[in-house]
């Protein structure tokens, strides 16, 4: 498994979306709803997905099943994340912690076996990351970190189970359409029976923002398994946090968070590990 020029580009294009959905999210009234709505509407959008490619074999369905019950908490602790902490602080401790757990397991998980280049190249995104979040701030917001900290696991978990996932079903599209499928209702129920009607009349405004959020998030993670069927998952996991960066970007342009000397060292350093990572996987 190599990791070509082809597919760090769609790596980098799936980093794009998934940090442009997460900022819409920060920017949202209601956290909690807004995850609700845009994966409530990324499983309709998969529907016709599922119809056109099929369903997955056999095998993947034990991993469909274990991603979707794990996603749950995944969606619980980011809205509580988003809730508590600002997108500069929480995103890149939540995606900057897990690719380094995906790492260190990925021997013992997924039997693959990272050069020394590629574990400095994952070592330089993970420090990049935790330096563009860590700030004098961070301390004041404990509930944001804790939430923060906890979807790190989450996270390496998920990644982990639909790496082995899209490759036991041999189709990376017929995964990624059933599990986006199923996996908006587990966490939208669980608003509807704990806020009522709120989901509703959310939805009646927030729809037009949700259908974005909603093809950015399906777009970024479809992209990402497809490239875990052609190069180790430690590395694209590692790969797809230069999401953080431009997360970074969004939340000072348009949620005016302010971009320090300290998030400018820890973008270079993100850099050098994503060139150490390209040179390090063969």
């Amino acid at each position: 498994m190599t990791l070509n020029w082809w597919v760090l580009g769609i790596v980098l294009l799936a980093a794009l979306l998934h940090a442009s959905w997460n900022t819409l999210v920060k920017s949202s009234q209601d956290k909690d709803l807004d995850v609700a709505l845009i994966h409530l509407v990324g499983s309709g959008l998969a529907l016709p997905m599922v119809l056109l490619v099929g369903l997955p074999s056999i095998q993947a369905w034990p991993y469909i099943t274990a991603s979707i019950l794990i996603h749950i908490g995944y969606y619980v602790a980011l809205s509580g994340a988003y809730r508590h902490g600002e997108l500069g602080l929480t995103y890149p401790l939540m995606r900057g912690v897990a690719p380094l757990l995906v790492a260190l397991s990925s021997k013992f998980v997924l039997g693959e076996v990272l050069s020394p280049l590629a574990w400095g190249g994952v070592l330089g995104i993970s420090g990049g990351v935790v330096l563009l979040g860590l700030n004098r701030s961070a301390l004041a917001a404990p509930k944001a970190i804790g939430f923060a900290l906890g979807n790190a696991i989450i996270i390496a978990m998920y990644t982990a189970v639909d790496g082995l996932g899209v490759r036991a079903s041999g189709n990376a599209l017929q995964y990624v359409a059933i599990l986006f499928a199923l996996d908006g209702w587990p966490f939208a129920l669980l608003m509807l029976a704990t806020r009522g009607g709120a989901l509703q009349k959310y939805a009646r405004h927030r729809w037009p923002v949700a259908a974005l959020g909603a093809s950015a998030s399906l777009g970024s993670y479809g992209m990402v398994l497809w490239a875990m069927t052609l190069a180790p998952v430690a590395t694209i996991a590692a790969l797809r946090e230069t999401s953080v960066l431009i997360a970074v970007l969004l939340g000072t342009w348009f949620l005016k968070e302010s971009f320090t000397l300290q998030r400018t060292v820890g973008a270079c350093v993100m850099v050098a590990g994503v060139m150490a990572l390209r040179m390090g996987t063969y």
